[in-house]
């Protein structure tokens, strides 16, 4: 075997123009695609990064008010496709009042149900139930920041006295999470406003007047639920409004639109590589079986020296080996030379994290494996022809 392998690579090197040739033709035919695989990479990893990165890409809200029941988020948190959920009261009672604790400045905001396991909270895990998370713009119009204190004030006209509740801001939300003038409280505080504003007493918070709170049956108007990933957000919101006959709203029409752009551009790339491999293919089966052709001579005589059919076969397929292998490293540094290029050419806002051309290591070798094996495979129409060869017929023929 060594002996085969010494010849095969001197015989090589000795018409180094011819496998420059190859060499240049895979790597024609690779960088391109290489090119087109890094800048469908970046291009689509980075408007994924987008939505991966926003938990609230993933929100589906129930849109009006339809009664739900705590047996109707137990329902969905048991479907694969819910990551989580939790009911909203009735959207007349959602408005409150804040102002920092002690201080004059008040401010009107929509209060939004949370619970343990919020995607919007993340890194918290859940509220306390003393806590509240407000958003940028409420935060910054207030004063405030996380570990100071505010106090949510709800009033009504037939109560007697108003409602006021005393809250540690746990974080401050970015507007993309969380817009306008919003503040995320656990389900139980939204469900004491609620109780407030339906006349029940309230002593805890020196409110007697009212229905003993204990007669109250909760009852909610509404679901904010978050899909698992952004392939179940579609046939979630589908299978919710089948389930309750309600109407939803979430952002589908966007994720779906990015995950075809990443479907398309796979396609795209799919169908451009099968077409260049298969005119890579035809060139170089007849190129290799062109070589084996040219040197039917020199193989009779390595018959004639002793070598076996099988050996004599092996000299095109390691020739093969080592074409792609000076062809991989040619492709990869002119793809290096293209991806800078491309980088300083093209300025976008998605590549500022990963780059316009990705590549990572692993496609890379999965990449290189497939050329070598691609390869390897086209010289075998000339492995064949070259076991085929009858030295005493060559011979005669030469004579």
């Amino acid at each position: 075997m060594r002996l085969v392998l010494g010849l095969s690579l001197r015989d090589l090197a000795r018409d180094w123009v011819h496998l420059l040739c190859n060499a240049a033709v895979l790597a024609g035919i690779l960088v391109p695609l290489l090119v087109l695989f890094g800048v469908r990479n970046g291009v689509y990893e980075a408007l994924l990064g987008q939505l991966t990165r926003n938990p609230a890409v993933l929100q589906i809200d129930t849109r009006g008010n339809t009664r739900f029941s705590a047996a109707d988020a137990e329902e969905l948190r048991a479907w694969p496709e819910v990551a989580f959920v939790t009911p909203k009261t009735r959207s007349l009672f959602d408005y409150v009042n804040l102002r920092p604790a002690g201080g004059r400045a008040v401010r009107d905001a929509v209060a939004v149900p949370s619970g343990s396991g919020d995607p919007m909270l993340a890194p918290l895990r859940e509220l306390g139930a003393e806590d509240v998370a407000l958003s940028a713009m409420l935060a910054q119009q207030l004063g405030v920041g996380v570990g100071e204190r505010v106090e949510l004030i709800t009033q009504a006209t037939d109560r007697p006295r108003q409602l006021l509740l005393p809250r540690r801001v746990a974080a401050v939300l970015p507007e993309d999470r969380l817009s306008g003038r919003s503040v995320l409280a656990g389900l139980a505080t939204l469900d004491l406003i609620e109780a407030f504003y339906d006349e029940y007493a309230l002593p805890e918070h020196g409110i007697t007047q009212g229905r003993p709170l204990a007669q109250r049956v909760p009852d909610y108007a509404g679901l904010r639920v978050y899909a698992a990933d952004l392939g179940s957000l579609a046939p979630l919101q589908n299978r919710i409004e089948t389930r309750f006959g309600v109407d939803t709203e979430a952002q589908t029409a966007r994720v779906m639109q990015v995950l075809g752009l990443g479907r398309n551009l796979a396609l795209a790339l799919a169908l451009t590589a099968a077409v260049a491999g298969i005119g890579l293919a035809a060139a170089l089966v007849f190129g290799f079986w062109a070589e084996v052709a040219r040197k039917r001579r020199m193989l009779a005589n390595l018959a004639l020296l002793g070598l076996r059919p099988g050996q004599i076969g092996l000299i095109p397929l390691i020739q093969a080996l080592a074409t792609a292998l000076v062809g991989l490293g040619l492709s990869f540094g002119l793809f290096a030379v293209a991806a800078q290029v491309a980088e300083h050419l093209f300025d976008s806002g998605l590549t500022q994290e990963g780059g316009l051309v990705r590549l990572s290591l692993a496609q890379g070798a999965a990449i290189a494996a497939a050329v070598v094996v691609f390869v390897t495979a086209s010289a075998l129409a000339a492995a064949r022809s070259a076991l085929r060869i009858d030295p005493a017929v060559v011979l005669r023929e030469s004579a």
